[in-house]
């Protein structure tokens, strides 16, 4: 599996020196904001990893190699390819095999960054189950994949086009630890609150970092979801962002949009929507997402 693997000079160094590194996932990049925003966010976000002691390492699959960390002409060609194919656990395999070029989402970039040793993963939102689940059975693979691989995912919650309090339970079911950062609540994406509690508040990297490895010191294979919320003056009002994706939810089942095409339909139209203020606080808590998501990485390498 490591001929698969191509490490970036800055990644390779440092799994060399024994630093800490985060990986990024690259489907925010092509699928999830337009250009150039998304380019220009992945190496404001890179950065922010590497100013916080760590370093980044955006993954995608390019000419058959899983690559870890991208250079700029990698980073712009994922931002304009209009090919670029959304890659979950499922299409590993065959994007791979046929050296086509694929954005990873969380399940696969956990499955990557597993492969290359990483323990930490930055991630706007993950995944979850979706509305109207029991008879769709339309439930993300990032839920499964938590429940599998041993990588500890920073994110700001789930998007509230989910049914949250439906992934909790998946999570819960699968013994997913929900911890949350700064506040009991489990936040919703675009905004800080949910309605729901995290599993466990830990508000520092040191003892997120002791919680997560005595996890896996224990034997306890599978993720940990560290909920991160937006920051409070980039969060967006809840009665507001509830209204306008019940409205893109709506469309969406109108217009037939399914399977791995609703999420990218969802959050173009509520950018539409909200005229482009939800595009901002999706870069805003991506932004922060890396910081504690680095700070952490730091803590973990500490306590190897």
């Amino acid at each position: 599996m490591q001929s698969f693997l191509l490490l970036s000079p800055e990644v390779s160094a440092a799994r060399n020196a024994g630093l800490p590194v985060v990986a990024l996932e690259s489907t925010i990049i092509s699928h999830g904001m337009p250009y150039p925003q998304n380019v220009q966010t992945a190496r404001e976000v890179e950065q922010i990893i590497r100013d916080a002691g760590a370093v980044p390492a955006t993954i995608a699959i390019i000419d058959g190699k899983i690559c870890v960390g991208l250079n700029d002409e990698q980073l712009e060609r994922l931002g304009t390819a209009q090919d670029a194919i959304k890659v979950s656990r499922r299409d590993l395999a065959y994007v791979l095999s046929q050296k086509l070029l694929g954005a990873t989402t969380v399940a696969a970039t956990m499955i990557c960054a597993e492969l290359a040793g990483i323990e930490v993963f930055v991630t706007g939102g993950i995944g979850g189950v979706h509305r109207g689940a029991e008879t769709s059975f339309d439930i993300s693979a990032d839920l499964q994949e938590l429940a599998n691989t041993n990588v500890a995912v920073v994110c700001a919650g789930v998007k509230s086009i989910l049914d949250i309090g439906l992934t909790l339970e998946y999570l819960e079911t699968h013994g997913v630890p929900v911890v949350s950062v700064g506040q009991p609540g489990f936040p919703a994406f675009f905004t800080r609150e949910s309605g729901f509690k995290a599993d466990f508040q830990l508000d520092t990297p040191e003892a997120q970092a002791s919680f997560i490895r005595t996890k896996w010191q224990l034997g306890l294979d599978g993720g940990v979801v560290v909920s991160n919320p937006v920051p409070a003056a980039s969060a967006m009002p809840k009665e507001e962002i509830d209204r306008i994706t019940e409205q893109a939810l709506k469309e969406a089942e109108q217009q037939g949009v399914t399977g791995k095409l609703v999420t990218p339909f969802l959050l173009a139209r509520i950018k539409e929507l909200t005229e482009g203020r939800s595009l901002a606080t999706n870069i805003a808590l991506v932004k922060h997402n890396a910081l504690i998501g680095a700070r952490l990485a730091v803590a973990l390498n500490g306590n190897a």
